[in-house]
């Protein structure tokens, strides 16, 4: 193609660029406003020029061709054109035009966003009797403070002088339930009840009162999450009804003993009737319905009557063989001692001794005292069934039974990375065998036994006596390594933590920031620098933080908490750890 003549342009005062417009990518680049020059546009779908005058004209076919088009100069022009055409309305509009979806009645919707986490939920709620004894067994950080062998909760109404409630009784959202219901007076420790639950937002400040028979606990930080009880809400359901039921249960065993000279008859009956009464009434274990419950203690049931069939063999039928008539007295003394033992959710409550292990036994005050005062009880009784069994020549026999159990003992203690653990039912399964002879105190000790036989299968099923140190800590501490933690920079408005890396060798990558017991950060190796910066979320407040390692997802022991005041002050948490 010829190059066009000047004259193919019209060219009154205006000049092309120098550079050819093939070796350009749009093309010759626009001149300023306001010049004479010729503005050049040559963008996809324009063949257009304009002068400074704004007259405009058609741009040459040679001179809209970018460089990259004359690679395809065999396709034809039109084609050409289309497809720089598609290529120019693909890429969009300069600049980009931002799409935004403007909501429908937008207060409307946003009203469940802004509820969350808790704000205006309400759910209904059932209670059983008895759950004011339900403690923690393992220390549990509120703040500064560590919670153990106690009800768990926090907060409550506040109190004037005359012992008025003063607000609205609001409770951090960690609060056991229905040990809150009891201590707002939603429902009743005795009978248990229904009652309906507010979920609300973040709260600051719970103190603590006595109510009820609970003690709670205070809190002088905020916590995101908080929940309250609705008055006059409070659904009608049916109370729990162990203390009817129990009145049943005891009239008719009670009948039965009185009634019945067959042992064979006695025990199967009396039994069975105490297994279902505990695991389904007095003590379940913890399941949502009853059809689940049903199955997990008939499951439980059977291993428990094979057990109370060698019962029987061994040492019920001797013991009651040719009771003479002595059926009152068997009622009162072997029945009477088996309920005392089934029901031992109640009546060894007062005893403080929630598990017979080692590190129970250090931290639960006045157990070390209470265990001493079992074993002496234990040994004198001992010793009382010991004088019965010479008298009835089966003092060898039974000296050679028990060096039997006592040498099981010692190898299971020397098992290495086991503990021996000894269960409610462990225990009657040791002693059981020393009430053989047909005594008074033996017909009371037997009739315990068994109880405590029930109560420990029926409720928690046949537990191993050898648990790992895992098995028997439970939700406790896990005796890891603790962080230390610097607080480089601490003002009234901000706070700078900065650490060092974690101990990869140990398996930690990562540390855990707690504020108010609530997880605020999180931090990996290799993530950006090793300090954070906390700003204070309420004015004139106090805050708590605890530090802990991070093992993958799961977080390891947290520190004590230090104390970031008010006054913009960093005070050092204490030695040890805390969960």
């Amino acid at each position: 193609m010829a190059a066009p003549k000047p004259s193919d342009v019209e060219n009154r005062n205006t000049r092309l660029d120098d550079t050819p417009p093939w070796d350009q990518y749009e093309g010759p680049e626009p001149s300023t406003s306001g010049s004479s020059t010729l503005h050049v546009r040559s963008r996809a779908g324009s063949s257009d020029i304009e002068d400074g005058n704004g007259s405009r004209g058609t741009l040459p076919v040679w001179l809209r061709e970018s460089s990259k088009s004359f690679h395809f100069r065999w396709v034809p022009y039109p084609l050409r054109h289309f497809a720089r055409s598609v290529a120019a309305w693909t890429k969009g509009p300069d600049p980009p035009q931002r799409q935004r979806t403007s909501p429908f009645f937008p207060a409307v919707q946003e009203a469940p966003v802004k509820c969350r986490p808790f704000d205006n939920a309400n759910f209904p709620f059932r209670c059983p009797a008895n759950c004011k004894a339900v403690h923690v067994l393992n220390p549990h950080a509120v703040g500064t403070q560590e919670i153990n062998y106690k009800p768990f909760v926090i907060g409550g109404p506040e109190e004037d002088d005359s012992g008025n409630s003063t607000t609205d009784t609001i409770y951090r959202a960690d609060s056991f339930l229905c040990q809150a219901a009891i201590h707002a007076g939603v429902v009743s420790n005795q009978r248990g009840g229904c009652g309906v639950a507010k979920l609300a937002g973040e709260h600051t400040n719970f103190p603590s009162t006595y109510r009820n028979g609970i003690q709670s606990i205070s809190f002088d930080a905020s916590f995101p999450k908080t929940f309250t009880f609705v008055s006059g809400l409070s659904s009608d359901c049916i109370k729990d009804l162990r203390w009817p039921l129990l009145a049943v249960t005891v009239i008719f065993t009670t009948i039965l003993s009185i009634s019945t000279a067959s042992t064979a008859v006695f025990f199967p009956c009396v039994f069975t009737m105490l297994f279902f009464h505990v695991g389904l009434v007095s003590d379940p274990p913890t399941n949502t319905d009853y059809a689940s419950l049903s199955s997990l203690i008939i499951g439980r049931f059977l291993p428990a009557a094979f057990v109370a069939a060698v019962f029987y063999r061994y040492s019920v039928k001797p013991q009651q063989k040719d009771l003479q008539g002595a059926f009152m007295e068997r009622t009162v003394l072997w029945l009477g001692g088996a309920w005392v033992g089934s029901l031992n959710n109640y009546t060894f409550d007062f005893i403080p001794i929630q598990r017979l292990t080692p590190s129970d036994l250090r931290a639960q005050p006045g157990a070390r005292l209470a265990l001493v005062i079992i074993v002496v009880l234990l040994f004198s009784i001992a010793l009382g069934q010991v004088y019965y069994l010479r008298l009835e020549g089966r003092l060898p026999k039974y000296l050679g039974i028990y060096a039997i159990m006592v040498a099981f003992l010692i190898v299971c203690v020397i098992i290495p990375s086991l503990n021996l653990r000894i269960h409610h039912y462990f225990l009657a399964l040791l002693l059981l065998p020393g009430t053989r002879v047909q005594t008074r105190p033996s017909l009371l000790y037997q009739g315990i036994l068994v109880g405590l036989f029930i109560n420990g299968t029926a409720r928690w099923g046949f537990d191993s006596i050898l648990q790992t140190a895992a098995a028997l800590r439970g939700d406790g501490q896990l005796g890891s390594l603790l962080p230390h933690v610097n607080a480089t920079v601490a003002t009234a408005q901000s706070i700078t933590f900065s650490w060092r890396n974690p101990p990869m060798d140990r398996g930690y990558d990562g540390l855990s920031i707690l504020v108010n017991d609530v997880e605020r950060y999180r931090w990996y190796y290799g993530e950006g620098e090793k300090e954070h910066t906390f700003e204070r979320r309420h004015e004139d407040e106090k805050e708590y933080f605890r530090f802990g390692y991070m093992s993958g997802s799961g977080a390891a022991d947290f520190t004590k908490a230090g104390v970031w005041e008010s006054t913009g002050e960093w005070r050092e948490g204490d030695e040890g750890a805390s969960l």
